[in-house]
């Protein structure tokens, strides 16, 4: 989907429910990044119990949503399941550390405004000015201080499920372009070598 940028209104729509041939499309990238380089620092979001009924009763199972990143630029989420919570965390700490991926940021805040939709969550992201601080809550809160971001303005439109809203919000970080190097790969001249034409 191409992308319109340099407008702060101009707004980024991924729908990660699309169909092809009646499967549905992936369109997250996949983690090329090495860990070992990254002084990772880890934040648990949610622990979910879940009751399912079998026929001698209740057998009990956690599910915990991890978000991992470097404070410079990285990020990744991850959602692990078992039977109890260590485990739980332990396995969502290693699937966040897969899906790390790098966020083009500008300064301390993002190049421009996103919007995106992940299933039925929904989130909007906009730079602020210096000094704005991090208006964000829950899921998206958690993210964008992960990645390092220091000054931005948040708000979830859709649904209020953390995990789907921590996924969107990674999203939307992947989705982020450089306006400079953006403009350029469109016009077909690398960046820094754009001519300066005036009268």
């Amino acid at each position: 989907m191409a992308l319109s940028l340099l407008s702060p209104r101009e707004h980024v729509r991924v729908d990660l429910n699309s169909k092809r041939d009646g499967f549905k499309v992936a369109k997250r990238p996949i983690s090329r990044i090495d860990v070992t380089e990254l002084a990772l620092n880890e934040k648990l979001v949610y622990i979910n119990r879940v009751s399912k009924v079998v026929k001698g009763g209740k057998r009990l199972s956690f599910s915990a949503l991890m978000v991992v990143g470097d404070g410079n630029g990285h990020v990744g989420v991850g959602v692990g399941k078992a039977n109890e919570v260590p485990l739980a965390i332990s396995k969502a700490g290693t699937i966040a550390k897969k899906n790390l991926i790098k966020v083009r940021l500008a300064g301390n805040t993002i190049p421009h405004e996103i919007l995106v939709k992940l299933g039925a969550a929904k989130v909007l992201l906009k730079p602020a000015s210096p000094g704005t601080g991090l208006i964000a809550g829950g899921s998206v809160r958690a993210v964008v201080e992960a990645v390092g971001i220091k000054d931005i303005l948040t708000k979830s439109l859709g649904s209020s499920n953390k995990v789907n809203v921590a996924k969107a919000t990674i999203l939307a970080l992947s989705q982020l372009r450089d306006p400079e190097t953006e403009l350029a790969r469109r016009r077909g001249v690398p960046k820094g070598q754009e001519a300066v034409t005036g009268g």
